[in-house]
């Protein structure tokens, strides 16, 4: 199991990123979270988790990477629950921050879970009621280190939501509805987030 990886940005998206170590190239899945908080180039640290998706007869390895401890334990526990599936653990840190999710499992709010684009009335419920005694409540904010120039933040946002699996089309009227709620959203995640909602 690779705890971590240590490397040179070369590529970067919303939805993925590859680091260069020792000359080998390792492709990460990440959720816009962990984008909006890795540097644009130089080095990068993300914790990591090896998934095996099942690909008809086989099993395909698949390396997420996390900008913090607390996202990849909050992703290994999404995943633990029955119906959560890596991918939708993925969009609930796309759609949330952690503490978010935390405070929205501490307070039996599944109704907000429920919100989250691919998760039903009775997931939200079976991870409020799963994880409840795994999570203590949240009792702080998380911040991010990188935020992407205005002109950038349009177009990593729409990609990020291509990414994820939504038509460009939808995903440009979701952005659109987005900004004209809520104008002063200044970075990827913000944005992201907010058209989330709309979706």
């Amino acid at each position: 199991m690779i705890a971590y990886i240590r490397g040179k940005i070369v590529s970067r998206n919303p939805a993925s990123v590859v680091l260069d170590t020792g000359g080998i190239g390792y492709q990460l899945q990440i959720s816009v979270h962990t984008y909006s908080s890795m540097p644009e180039s130089g080095d990068c640290l993300l914790y990591c988790y090896h998934y095996f998706r099942e690909d008809g007869q086989s099993m395909i390895p698949v390396i997420y990477g996390f900008s913090s401890v607390e996202e990849k334990d909050m992703f290994i526990h999404l995943i633990s629950v029955s119906g959560v599936g890596a991918n939708t653990a993925r969009m609930m840190l796309s759609s949330m921050s952690v503490a978010d999710l935390k405070q929205a499992i501490f307070t039996d709010n599944d109704g907000l879970i429920q919100k989250i684009k691919g998760v039903g009335p009775k997931t939200a419920k079976k991870i409020v009621i799963e994880l409840k005694d795994r999570i203590g409540k949240s009792t702080g904010t998380e911040t991010t280190s990188f935020v992407p120039s205005d002109n950038n933040i349009r177009e990593e946002a729409l990609s990020a939501l291509a990414m994820l699996g939504f038509s460009r089309a939808a995903a440009d009227k979701a952005i659109q509805a987005a900004q004209k709620a809520t104008p002063e959203l200044a970075s990827v995640e913000e944005l992201v987030k907010s058209a989330l909602k709309n979706l």
